[in-house]
């Protein structure tokens, strides 16, 4: 415990310092309509993956939501952040994955353990239908104190994240997209990978009209080839980056832009929970103390025990 006061101790926990330096690459067909961002999160899936005790199911949808997440948000025109959160009624009752415009990914997947088990029992590899049940998918997007969060919400439809997301950006009628995700545990520990592709228009002359059938031309083959990528092409850190994209599209012709890093990214602090904790009532927080004298909070990113002495805690006095 430091001796600092705690709402000036905002030092990072014991997590891993951990920068995968290219794990998202940029591209765009030239002369086509389509952009997207190739993601692949090295060593940084397992790093976070491994932070919690997942069943091998559940964490393979977690590692799926944080490519995701930080595919959608390495797209970000300004400082913010962008969250995949799904919740239902199935075992999986909250998944949550966001990732700030500079590349600090975080995730974590809330759980109803006898639903799971259950689950378990009778479907040992469920897909993310059966494990999220009914409920809705939200992206949200933060763009600072000073602005209005914007959150866009779904129904939950399809059986793989990847459909559940396809799902949610044709139902709010924003830019067409094609997401594939994937992630496994190999010898190395968790992988995980997204290909994200969007649709835009095709750059003219000035005053020339949009050659709209041209542009479905061009959007249809390449997700047509974008749609014949396997999970374990994805997962290949053997393949590189622009060597797939390549074999992907070279029919097409595909130019990468400048990689983008991403990093280990629970931002969590002594300071931060110390906040939540002072507005609390003092009889509230008498009776979060523990025999020993304790408050204990656990951050639900990086599973982190941060331990507070009730003493030093002061506690919301008045209404």
């Amino acid at each position: 415990m430091s001796d600092l006061p705690e709402f000036l101790d905002r030092g990072r926990p014991d997590v891993p310092d951990l920068v995968v330096a290219r794990a998202v690459l940029p591209f765009h067909l030239p002369h086509r309509a389509v952009r997207g961002r190739l993601v692949r999160l090295g060593v940084l899936a397992d790093a976070l993956l491994t932070r919690h005790d997942y069943p091998e199911p559940v964490a393979r949808l977690a590692g799926e939501a944080l490519a995701l997440a930080a595919g959608l948000a390495t797209a970000l025109k300004f400082r913010g952040s962008f969250s995949v959160q799904a919740r239902g009624d199935g075992p999986v009752r909250l998944l949550l994955a966001d990732c700030t415009e500079h590349g600090a990914l975080r995730g974590y997947a809330r759980l109803n353990r006898e639903a799971l088990e259950s689950l378990l029992a009778t479907n040992p590899n469920p897909r993310a239908a059966a494990l999220l049940g009914n409920g809705y998918l939200a992206f949200s997007v933060v763009q600072g104190a000073e602005r209005e969060p914007y959150q866009g919400i779904v129904a939950i439809e399809g059986e793989s994240l990847a459909e559940m997301a396809g799902a949610y950006f044709r139902a709010s009628e924003q830019i067409k997209s094609l997401v594939r995700l994937a992630a496994a545990r190999g010898e190395a520990g968790w992988r995980a990978g997204a290909l994200i592709l969007e649709r835009i228009p095709l750059p003219r002359d000035s005053g020339a009209p949009r050659d709209i059938e041209s542009e479905e031309e061009s959007w249809r083959r390449a997700t047509l080839l974008a749609e014949t990528l396997t999970e374990s092409e994805l997962l290949d850190e053997g393949l590189a980056p622009e060597r797939l994209l390549y074999r992907l599209f070279h029919a097409e012709g595909v130019s990468v832009a400048q990689p983008r890093a991403l990093a280990f990214g629970c931002r969590c602090s002594r300071a931060r929970l110390a906040d939540i904790l002072e507005s609390f009532r003092p009889e509230e927080l008498d009776e979060m103390r523990t025999e020993a004298g304790e408050i204990v909070m656990t951050c639900e990113f990086c599973n982190v025990d941060f331990r507070f002495a009730r003493e030093r805690l002061r506690g919301r006095t008045s209404r």
